[in-house]
Parts: C-alpha cells; structure tokens; sequence
C-alpha cells in the first residue's frame, strides 16, 4: 500500500470532496495558455459535480434517482480523467506527478460508481 492510499478517506462524501478540491488547487499551477483555460473551468465543473451529485444520490427520494445520480458520478469522474489527461502541464515534473495521481483518484472513484450501479441495478 503506497502512501497515498493510506490515507483516503473511506466517506465517498468526503473523498469526491476531496477530489474537487484538489483538482481546483491543481488548476492555480497550470502553466496560462488558453487550452488550460477552458480544460481548467471543464475540469473545475466535472469534478465539482462528481461530489455534488454524489450527495444527490445520497438525499435522492427515490431509488430509481439515487441510480440516476450515481450514473452521473460516474460519468463526470469519467469527464474529469478526460479533462485532467488535456491539460498542458507543460515541463514541470511535480504538476505530471499530481496530473497523475489525480486521473488513478478520477478512475478509482469511476470504478467505486461503477460498482455501486451495478449492484444497484
């Protein structure tokens, strides 16, 4: 078990959180161009929304839409690898280093949803 492994958190609330976070903090560091521009306000929205649909389906009202949502998850999970692999980190070994860790957490999370809908269905 790597380092960063130990320390995710098992609460999907907190690590979809987590994952929001990071990547907006990711995105101060980009190098300015206009791609990372617009795959920066992409990747801020997708990874938003990864944890704020999660809570959807957490409070959702019925079963039908808690599955509904967590498709979403999965989806925008999936949309955030998209945006975080176009990203022009330029020559700085650190940023392809959290670029990285950050697609293995976006794939992770695809998988846990992927998971969760299957068992649900």
């Amino acid at each position: 078990m790597n380092e960063n492994q130990k320390h995710k958190p098992y609460d999907l609330e907190e690590r979809t959180f987590q994952f929001a976070k990071h990547c907006r903090e990711f995105v101060k560091f980009l190098p300015r161009t206009a791609g990372n521009f617009e795959d920066s306000k992409q990747l801020i929205r997708s990874s938003g929304s990864v944890h704020a649909n999660f809570i959807e389906s957490v409070e959702a009202l019925s079963k039908k839409n808690s599955l509904h949502r967590m498709k979403i998850c999965r989806k925008e999970a999936k949309e955030s690898r998209s945006w975080l692999r176009l990203v022009d980190i330029g020559p700085d070994l650190s940023l392809a280093k959290e670029r990285d860790m950050l697609v293995n957490e976006s794939v992770e999370l695809m998988r846990i949803f992927g998971s969760i809908v299957s068992k649900k269905e």
